[in-house]
């Protein structure tokens, strides 16, 4: 197979070029040239939002497309319909953000969306998704494969999110851990959504499937259990209720990262349909080797995790955790 990735060198996209090239396919990667490309990839370079960005799409073919672009939509619009004559599938990397807040449980893809437009600039993420899904079918028609993924983890996570709660285990002591620790979480792997991902275009399937674990695949509780394990740390797990943690001011999902108190939100987000993607191959790994991987990963670069400039830093401050544990 002949596949181009339109990014390609950070997190999901570096996980769509590695399964790729793992593949034996033949790969190419059309990115800004921030960062270093997997090698084995031919490397194209432009900037999408840039006048003239896509000279070095002009020529080529491929069998299969993927993008991973979280901007304004008309990104994806330009591109895909520079592309549509030259390639034969079009898988976009969209997101459940795209379905109208709040979302029963186990909604499916047929689910109320938020308006989008492909020929929108820059606008908040959940319109950018939609516009960029309503960008690739645009193109491409039932060419189009809309990936919408959940929460991401794994190797190469730029958001800080399971980084911050290894990070923190591996320091050891009381740890605040939120509760309730049986709370349900979805989550995805990349290397999973890749490798799902590439199987589905290369077969041919189009239109949307929701991208996350099955329920019941993990809780609270033994994600965080787990980081004690993979890190061999002395950490206590200290349970605490969500009332006292609201009360101190903690924001859920960005000061406690992956944390949702049960509710509307966590219901929105941990609670999905996923029948559609399951029947269509998807297998996701067990926790502990996301975990054990990340942790791996997170050692080999000295702690220390790349984070995208566009997204403020998660974690909670230790003054804040010592004084809802009583230290």
């Amino acid at each position: 197979m002949r596949l181009l990735i339109l990014g390609g060198t950070e997190f999901v996209g570096r996980a769509l070029t590695d399964e790729a090239l793992a593949r034996g396919w033949e790969v190419t990667v059309f990115h800004r040239g921030r960062h270093p490309a997997p090698p084995g990839a031919t490397v194209l370079h432009g900037d999408r939002r840039a006048e003239g960005g896509l000279a070095a799409l002009e020529r080529g073919a491929w069998d299969l497309v993927a993008d991973t672009w979280s901007g304004a939509p008309s990104a994806v619009r330009d591109t895909a319909r520079l592309l549509a004559g030259r390639a034969e599938g079009y898988a976009y990397i969209s997101s459940r953000s795209v379905h109208r807040h709040p979302c029963p449980a186990g909604l499916a893809e047929d689910g109320p969306l938020v308006d989008g437009s492909p020929d929108a600039g820059e606008v908040p993420y959940p319109e950018a998704k939609r516009g960029g899904e309503l960008a690739a079918c645009g193109a491409f028609g039932d060419r189009a494969l809309l990936a919408r993924a959940g929460l991401v983890l794994g190797p190469g996570e730029n958001i800080g999110r399971l980084p911050w709660w290894l990070l923190r285990v591996a320091r050891g002591g009381r740890v605040l851990a939120p509760g309730p620790a049986a709370s349900p979480i979805q989550y995805i792997d990349a290397r999973d959504l890749a490798a799902w991902t590439l199987d589905a275009a290369a077969r041919g399937l189009g239109g949307p499937y929701n991208l996350v674990s099955p329920p019941g695949h993990t809780t609270m509780g033994e994600l965080l259990e787990t980081c004690v394990r993979v890190t061999g740390s002395d950490a206590e797990l200290c349970w605490t209720d969500p009332e006292p943690i609201l009360a101190a001011g903690v924001a859920p999902w960005t000061d406690l990262p992956i944390w949702l108190p049960p509710g509307e939100d966590h219901t929105t987000i941990f609670a999905a349909g996923v029948g559609k993607a399951l029947a269509a191959g998807l297998r996701c790994r067990p926790v502990e080797e996301t975990v054990a991987d990340t942790w791996t990963w997170l050692e080999s670069l000295g702690g220390v995790p790349p984070l995208r400039p566009d997204r403020p830093p998660v974690g909670l401050d230790p003054e804040t955790e010592a004084k809802l544990l009583g230290d």
